[in-house]
Formats: structure tokens, C-alpha cells, sequence
């Protein structure tokens, strides 16, 4: 019971204990996120946690030295702000407004949150915290990826003679090849009388591309057709 309390209350055991605490759960998070090559991996989360705690003890031995004039909350209260301009870094805008780093940035906002709950010798939830965000970085990724699989898109360019027979070549798309979005562009020909159409068709597997460009291919008035951007995933 003794070795109990003296973790609950602030000493220089706890402090030892709360610092090393939060080192291993934010290396444990970031190891899983160096696993997933992420922009921020082990080294970052292990700080990120560490520095978390720290913004904690500070709280707490400043309350511990001055009293009640002091509010240990304060300087804890700034991270979870501040921690969102390092968080930011790890978002990206890729093509088509495709945005990634989204969980990175959310999991270094739980890290902190995590260092924190160790800071204050919150012992039990710093630790069920760092199982949830690990198994849902883990585990519930695997069964996302799988739902985002079933539903990727392929972007093909076709070029096509005259504008007079763009219904027809749009409600052919739709319903033969179940085209999701058909967008009228310039002809990457450059001749006279062209019209490009770029059209976003549903992907079930790699062996569909050569039968849906050889299909597109074979229509009557199309003059050629290509993909024309990586395929999303």
C-alpha cells in the first residue's frame, strides 16, 4: 500500500515513474506509426508525451511550491492547443482535394493528452488511452482500407469527334461503364472540332482497366483513350 501512495502523491518517485511512464506509451504509439512509415513516428510521439508530462509536473510543483496561488492546470491547458500547430505539419493536400495525415495528427493530439493524464499520475487511463489509440491505428486502419479498396477510382482521358453526340457518349458511359463523374475539358490534341472528356469510373480490380479502355476505345467516334492519373487507393 505504502509503494501505492507514494506514486499518487507528487515525490521524486513519481515524477521518475510518471516521466518513464510517458516515455514508453508514446514510444509504444509512435513505434506503431514508424511501422506505417507516418511523418511523425517513434521519436516524435516519444517527445511529444515526454513534453506533455513535463508541462504537467511543472504544474504541479509550482502548486506544490507556491500554493494556492498557483493553478497546475495552466501551463497543461496549453498544450492540447498548441500541440495542433505541430499537428498540422503532418497534413497533406494531395490530388483531387485527397487529404492524408489527418490520423497522424489526431493520434499526437491523444499522445499529449496522454503525457498529461501521466503527468497528473492519472495512471489507469494514460494506459487504457494508449491500448485504444494503438488498436484503433492498428486494427481499425486494416478494416477502413478494406472499405476504401472496394470503392476505387479510375480516371480515364477519352478525346472525341464533334460536341453533337455528347449525350450520347455521357448516357453511354453511365450506363455501360457506370461512370461516376464525366467532366467536358479541353482536347489534349489541340485540333478543331475535339472535345476530351475525363470520366471517373468505379475500379474492382486491376484487370478491369485494359477491358474498359479497349471497350471505350472501340466506340464508334471516340479517337483514343488513356488513364490519365494514378489510380486512387
Amino acid at each position: 500500500m505504502g509503494w501505492s501512495i507514494s506514486l499518487t502523491e507528487f515525490n521524486e518517485v513519481s515524477v521518475v515513474v510518471r516521466i518513464l511512464l510517458a516515455m514508453l506509451l508514446g514510444g509504444g504509439i509512435g513505434m506503431e506509426r514508424e511501422k506505417s512509415k507516418r511523418p511523425a513516428g517513434f521519436r516524435t510521439h516519444i517527445l511529444v508525451c515526454v513534453g506533455s508530462c513535463m508541462t504537467a509536473l511543472i504544474g504541479l510543483f509550482t502548486w506544490h511550491e507556491l500554493g494556492n496561488m498557483s493553478d497546475p492546470l495552466r501551463i497543461s491547458a496549453q498544450v492540447v492547443s498548441g500541440i495542433g500547430f505541430l499537428g498540422v505539419g503532418t497534413i497533406l493536400v494531395k490530388e483531387h482535394d485527397h487529404i492524408t495525415g489527418l490520423t497522424t495528427a489526431a493520434g499526437l493530439w491523444t499522445t499529449a493528452a496522454i503525457g498529461i493524464a501521466c503527468g497528473f499520475g492519472f495512471y489507469l487511463g494514460a494506459v487504457l488511452g494508449t491500448l485504444v489509440v494503438t488498436l484503433t491505428s492498428a486494427i481499425l486502419f486494416k478494416l477502413e482500407a478494406r472499405g476504401r479498396k472496394k470503392n476505387r477510382r479510375l480516371t480515364l482521358y477519352a478525346e472525341v469527334t464533334g460536341t453533337d453526340k455528347l449525350n450520347e457518349y455521357t448516357d453511354w458511359l453511365m450506363e455501360e461503364l457506370l461512370a461516376r463523374n464525366i467532366m467536358v475539358v479541353p482536347p489534349r490534341s489541340g485540333l478543331a472540332g475535339h472535345v476530351g472528356l475525363e470520366i471517373i469510373l468505379p475500379l474492382v480490380g486491376h484487370e478491369d482497366v485494359k477491358a474498359v479502355l479497349k471497350m471505350l476505345r472501340d466506340k464508334e467516334g471516340v479517337l483514343f483513350a488513356m488513364e490519365c492519373m494514378k489510380r486512387e487507393k
